[in-house]
């Protein structure tokens, strides 16, 4: 039978964001009340601003009497808005309040990627010393993609360099993606401009300890020193997933060095794939491995015997019946996740962390948070990746936050079933988080819950 994807028909898929400002070794000692007040008020102000654009109609531009669907911002337009949110904030390790270089230098990054609906789908930039948002580079980049493929006279400046347009590339650094910014129109502003007492006064004090032999210039285990980013990862309500990220990168790292942010697949990553069946559903009744179906308990002696050569064989569930197996089959997904991540860049890049996440949820069949849970939580592969360096160096910290959507689809391309998730998991000392729930109420946290939060930050 043939399949007919993308036929409009409800349930609606309801809009929604998180958004993260950095994750390291943040810890009740490393903050004060007010601080950790501060954080949170902010990052509250800023996703409700996101999520009031969000769920804002534009304005149409011709009057109609017919009734229409509201038009909607879509999710790369919410996601880079509050990135810019971040970026303008002295708080948080992005634009104006980025981290310095070791020779007191700011070189900022940034990076964007939807799911579908633009040619290059993932765009980063770097080493960049006058823009002022850096997420907007990223975003006009992308969405020049198609015209940056058609030819175009040469574009020669006072400094030699010939920028006709970012042509059909994903990646660009310094001077260029500068002039190609300045070309787009967008907001250009001296290096000063990112300056902050804050960040220039931790420069200082993390090389001093080093020169002390007290410690890193990059990390410390008695003061946090920003080593992660900025991010926001957005759903629309056409099924679009976007990621973007924005980041100073690494306390006191060496002048030109390029972390994950703007390293496809190490720091960010879209993805959009279509599944037979409803696989990763929760007692739906919708997937071939269905949780409520019977078990069969393996002996010891034969788990043990057929260990090496399947996978999880102490539970064994055999076949659904004829009826559960027609009715998935009868079934099509299509599944969609963004992630951005945070922390420690070189131990991204190393792991290919955020690509990790979607390839263990495609090619694994579980679920996102499942996946996202193996790289970057407690005792995950960004962990492990670090060794006995771990808790020493800042190796292998950080954290992500993504979002899931699920559109389960009948043959005849009828939606059947709209689901999403917001997705956010860490494996250090905490991680600047904010979001909406499915209750439409905003959510901050810097630790895991409020169990773990000392009365006197409450």
């Amino acid at each position: 039978m043939e399949y007919k994807p993308q036929k409009p028909t409800s349930p609606a898929i309801e809009p929604r964001i998180i958004i993260h400002g950095g994750a390291g070794n943040i810890t009740p000692s490393s903050m004060t009340p007010e601080l950790y007040r501060q954080f949170c008020n902010t990052i509250l102000t800023i996703v409700l601003k996101a999520d009031s654009f969000m769920r804002t109609p534009r304005k149409c531009d011709k009057p109609t009497d017919a009734p229409i669907a509201p038009n909607l911002p879509t999710a790369l337009e919410v996601a880079t808005y509050a990135v810019t949110l971040l970026e303008n904030h002295p708080l948080f390790n992005s634009g104006h309040g980025a981290v310095f270089t070791r020779d007191g230098i700011n070189e900022l990054e940034a990076s964007v990627m939807v799911s579908r609906g633009h040619i290059k789908r993932g765009v980063g930039v770097m080493g960049l010393r006058r823009v002022k948002n850096p997420i907007l580079l990223a975003k006009t980049m992308l969405e020049m993609g198609d015209a940056d493929l058609q030819p175009r006279p040469r574009s020669i400046g006072q400094d030699g360099l010939d920028v006709p347009s970012a042509q059909g590339h994903c990646q660009l650094f310094g001077e260029t993606a500068e002039k190609l910014a300045d070309q787009y129109g967008l907001k250009m502003v001296d290096p000063s401009y990112f300056f902050t007492q804050k960040r220039w006064d931790e420069h200082v004090r993390a090389l001093e300890r080093e020169q002390q032999g007290r410690g890193m210039g990059t990390w410390s285990a008695d003061e946090y020193l920003p080593q992660g980013t900025c991010g926001a990862v957005a759903l629309d309500s056409q099924g679009v997933v976007c990621v973007a990220t924005s980041t100073g990168g690494l306390t006191n790292k060496l002048t030109g060095r390029i972390g994950d942010t703007p390293s496809l697949g190490a720091g960010f990553w879209a993805e959009e794939w279509v599944e037979r069946g409803d696989p990763t559903s929760r007692g739906t009744g919708l997937s071939i491995w269905d949780e409520e179906g019977p078990a069969v308990k393996l002996s010891g002696a034969l788990s043990g015997l057929l260990a090496d050569c399947l996978p999880s064989l102490s539970l064994y569930t055999p076949l659904v019946s004829t009826e559960q197996n027609r009715r998935s089959c009868d079934l099509m997904t299509t599944r969609s996740v963004a992630v951005s991540g945070t922390g420690n860049g070189d131990s991204f890049l190393r792991t290919a962390a955020v690509r990790t996440v979607a390839a263990i949820a495609r090619y694994g069949v579980v679920s996102s948070a499942e996946a996202l849970r193996r790289v970057t939580g407690p005792r995950g592969e960004l962990q492990l990746s670090a060794g006995s360096r771990w808790g020493k160096t800042g190796e292998g910290e950080g954290g992500m936050i993504g979002i899931e959507c699920v559109v389960v689809r009948d043959m005849d391309g009828n939606i059947v079933n709209v689901r999403s998730e917001i997705l956010q998991d860490y494996n250090c000392g905490g991680m600047f988080r904010g979001w909406v729930d499915e209750e439409k109420k905003p959510r901050a946290r810097v630790w895991r819950g409020d169990e773990d939060i000392p009365r006197e930050y409450l």
